[in-house]
């Protein structure tokens, strides 16, 4: 890695920046990221983490977000000034285990401790954030940018490559590209969010308690040990309230508080809030010559749904191991083209999907309501990509980037399911393990389904052409298949013993298919053979 310049400038050390930089750094790109504000962020903020993001983590090796966040706990709503429960709701709908879903329960993890869990990870590439360094401007040339750089008053000039704006809703990248963020602002949803530390007669710490409503007012108090054994996430809304004015003093918020609740309440003090009204806009397109953008700078939503946070770091995972292959000179610089061209329907359906639930959500009065297992984004495709290539369907279909997941139906362009207890043999002991632990965001995964290792034999020999730190190998065998030697050019030889990885990729035992897994845990190619893996390929590498 060339530690001494980065090739790359991450701006914004939220989620998004930080999943950007260390998907880089684990593809062996250096990376320097900074971030305007002194001091790291606080607050809850945006805590929903949806399985798709568990998985994403999980590729990237942060389990602490799985193993630390917590589940969503049920909705006690009351009755108009009593705390006589009227109906408890469930904030997120509900989906049946399977074995190709791992992590099937979204869990709630604060932003400030999902900040600090990310960058413990930079740290371990010896990267860490410069606070307080703000971006001023940047010009970019065939060659590379230059960016302009300020900290403490001091100016500098600073070469690289290339540059992520991760930089939020307000920052300058997006801006100074020039890219048009389109939408409108929702006069209709004001809320006052914010960490609060309180204690109150008969509010217990396992519900999510709700007062009032949407309409007039209301309150939300999310349990949270994060900000103290006597902490909560807040939330204050409805059309009778001067959210404005309350969000500038603690007072009124403790006032407001005692005013929803009917018990008695000893507060301690508000450790963070901050007042937003619903922006739903996204850019038209997500990069510029050698200058992208993720997360907030690119598209803001209704925070109905929770997808915000979710769908930034599922933008800077896209990137990210498309701009390391091209920075490594394995790839041509139009790979980087489908970074736009595959969100950008994504995002363009998803702030349909929350605005849909903020509808309903106002509608109804309940903020439980119009929630789908859709939120899940296990659904959420490219099959529409230029670079995917699926040797099994016709095309012509209509996008439906946003869909429901479908375990009976799998195309390239899909989430790769998972699938336990698949043994890997070629030990003095063979183990079980996981197909997603062989996943991993520096190199493509090729699965080859075969009745025996004979039939995989011409798909791997096809492989040797291949630069081996950014392609592996895998022949997935039936649980009938005897091996009795595993002598195979292939990385790993497995054997479904449980039928589970055949019955996720829907195969059948005596067939031949391979299945190109995607840096970013995405099924990049379903082909018959050698042919097909050399065409999905041909798309994405340089000759060779």
């Amino acid at each position: 890695m060339n530690t001494a310049h980065p090739p790359v400038l991450v701006v914004g050390a939220g989620p998004a920046g930080l999943v950007a930089a260390l998907t880089l750094l684990q593809n062996g790109i250096s990376v320097r990221i900074i971030d305007k504000d002194p001091h790291p962020r606080i607050g809850q903020r945006g805590a929903g983490i949806w399985p798709r993001s568990l998985e994403l983590y999980n590729f990237l090796g942060i389990s602490e977000v799985n193993s630390l966040g917590t589940p969503a706990p049920v909705m006690r709503g009351y009755k108009p000034g009593t705390l006589e429960v009227l109906k408890d709701s469930v904030m997120v709908p509900h989906i049946e285990p399977t074995p190709s879903i791992p992590f099937y329960v979204p869990k709630l993890i604060g932003q400030q401790l999902l900040d600090v869990i990310l960058r413990r990870h930079l740290e371990k590439f010896s990267c860490s954030v410069e606070m307080g360094t703000e971006l001023r401007s940047f010009e970019q040339s065939d060659e590379g940018v230059t960016a302009v750089l300020a900290k403490n008053d001091t100016s500098e000039t600073f070469d690289t490559k290339w540059i992520i704006g991760a930089d939020g809703a307000k920052g300058i990248v997006r801006k100074q590209l020039g890219l048009t963020f389109l939408g409108e602002t929702r006069d209709d949803t004001r809320i006052v969010t914010g960490d609060i530390r309180m204690t109150g007669v008969g509010l217990d710490r396992l519900h999510w308690h709700r007062f009032g409503n949407f309409h007039e007012r209301g309150l939300s108090l999310r349990p949270t040990d994060e900000v103290g054994d006597d902490g909560w996430q807040f939330f204050l809304f409805g059309h009778e309230l001067d959210l404005a004015k309350i969000a500038e003093s603690e007072k009124l918020v403790f006032e407001t508080i005692a005013l929803l609740i009917p018990t008695e309440i000893s507060f301690n003090k508000v450790v963070w809030m901050s007042d937003f009204r619903a922006n739903i806009r996204m850019v038209n397109k997500f990069s510029e010559g050698r200058v992208f953008v993720a997360g907030d700078a690119a598209h803001v939503h209704s925070p109905t749904g929770g997808q915000g946070l979710n769908s930034g770091v599922q933008d800077a995972f896209n990137l990210g191991w498309k701009l390391a292959l091209v920075q490594k000179g394995l790839a041509n610089k139009s790979l980087l083209e489908t970074y736009s061209a595959e969100r950008l329907p994504v995002i363009s359906e998803m702030l349909g999907v929350t605005t849909s639930i903020l509808d309903k959500a106002i509608a109804s009065g309940d903020a439980s309501s119009g929630r789908t297992p859709i939120l899940f984004m296990l659904g959420i495709n490219c099959r529409f990509s230029t670079i995917v290539l699926d040797e099994f369907v016709t095309s012509g279909k209509p996008i439906n980037a946003y869909g429901v997941l479908d375990e009976g139906h799998l195309e390239a362009g899909d989430r790769a399911p998972d699938a336990p207890n698949v043994l890997q043999m070629g030990r003095a002991e063979p183990n079980a393990t996981t197909l997603f632990s062989l996943y991993r965001p520096w190199y493509h995964t090729i699965l080859v389904f075969a009745p025996s290792l004979a039939d995989a034999t011409p798909v791997l020999g096809a492989l040797e052409a291949y630069d081996k730190s950014v392609v592996r190998s895998a022949v997935v065998l039936p649980s009938s298949a005897s091996v009795t030697s595993v002598a195979s050019p292939a990385d790993l030889v497995l054997v479904d013993q449980e039928g589970h990885a055949y019955s996720a990729y829907l195969m059948e035992a005596g067939q031949t298919k391979v299945f190109v897994i995607r840096p970013d845990g995405v099924i990049g190619a379903i082909v018959h053979g050698t042919e097909g893996v050399k065409k999905y390929f041909s798309k994405i590498f340089v000759d060779t």
